[in-house]
């Protein structure tokens, strides 16, 4: 199998790399407010799209061994080493395996409210919602009330509305790979291998709201991270940094800069 291609992204200031690594049917462009601000403390800030989403390449494989694997080629292109990295839960997971593959390209870890345990398949009523969406129309409103009522959350529907492209016709198609992300949500939701572990510091962040980390997996979190700190966002859900963005901010940056 020959090398996949360089995954796409939208690289902001200069400085010390951060690359940052998006959910499932996200893209870079979801953090690029975050982005400017480390951008403007002196990050060199990568928004990277993971195969099968926003702008990068599509492929027919899509496990993390694969992503991490694309980490590691976009790495080398750009040469870099001894970047900082964040992942949102799917992307979390690809940085935990990329962290335990490549621990000598990694300066700062933070992994975003995902914990390094199997998650059963919970997407279903999001692909029922894309689904249910008539994309032949130039009426990019339609599609978003359509998603709105099918999903009865504004917010949701929102995040899923960025996914859509305009095509030459005036009609919309979906710029992730719908049906791939479809089939391999099982692989998605997969643990880390047993008995692997990252011996640098780790910063996980847990919306106190959200269901994804709970009080009963900080064992295996530290048992793979051993130096791992847990902290807690109030009022916040899974999407920890769009909900709370302020502190979000301020604890992750203490971090990537060494202040405790």
């Amino acid at each position: 199998m020959g090398k996949s291609p360089v995954l796409h992204s939208k690289i902001i200031g200069k400085g010390q790399a951060l690359f940052i690594l998006h959910g499932l049917l996200g893209m870079g462009d979801n953090w690029i407010t975050l982005a400017r601000k480390y951008a403007n403390e002196g990050f060199q800030v990568h928004l990277i799209d993971q195969r099968n989403h926003g702008k990068s390449f599509h492929d027919d494989e899509m496990n993390y061994e694969e992503m991490s694997l694309d980490l590691k080629n976009y790495a080398d292109y750009y040469q870099l080493t001894n970047f900082d990295l964040i992942g949102h839960s799917m992307g979390g997971k690809t940085a935990m395996y990329f962290a335990i593959n490549y621990p000598e390209m990694i300066n700062k870890l933070i992994i975003v409210d995902i914990a390094p345990k199997y998650y059963p398949p919970h997407h279903h009523f999001i692909f029922e919602a894309i689904h249910s969406v008539d994309l032949n129309t130039t009426d990019r409103r339609k599609i978003e009330n359509s998603l709105i009522n099918k999903l009865q959350n504004k917010a949701i529907a929102a995040f899923l509305a960025k996914n859509i492209k305009r095509n030459k016709d005036g009609t919309f198609q979906w710029k992730a790979n719908i049906s791939v992300l479809e089939e391999n949500l099982d692989t998605l939701g997969e643990s880390l291998p047993p008995l692997s572990v990252y011996k640098k510091p780790v910063l996980f962040i847990q919306g106190e709201k959200s269901p994804y980390i709970q009080k009963s997996d900080y064992k295996l979190i530290k048992a793979h991270f051993p130096e791992a700190k847990i902290v807690l966002i109030p009022n916040s859900g899974h999407w920890v940094h769009a909900e709370q963005p302020t502190l979000f901010f301020n604890k992750t940056l203490d971090f990537l800069k060494n202040i405790d």
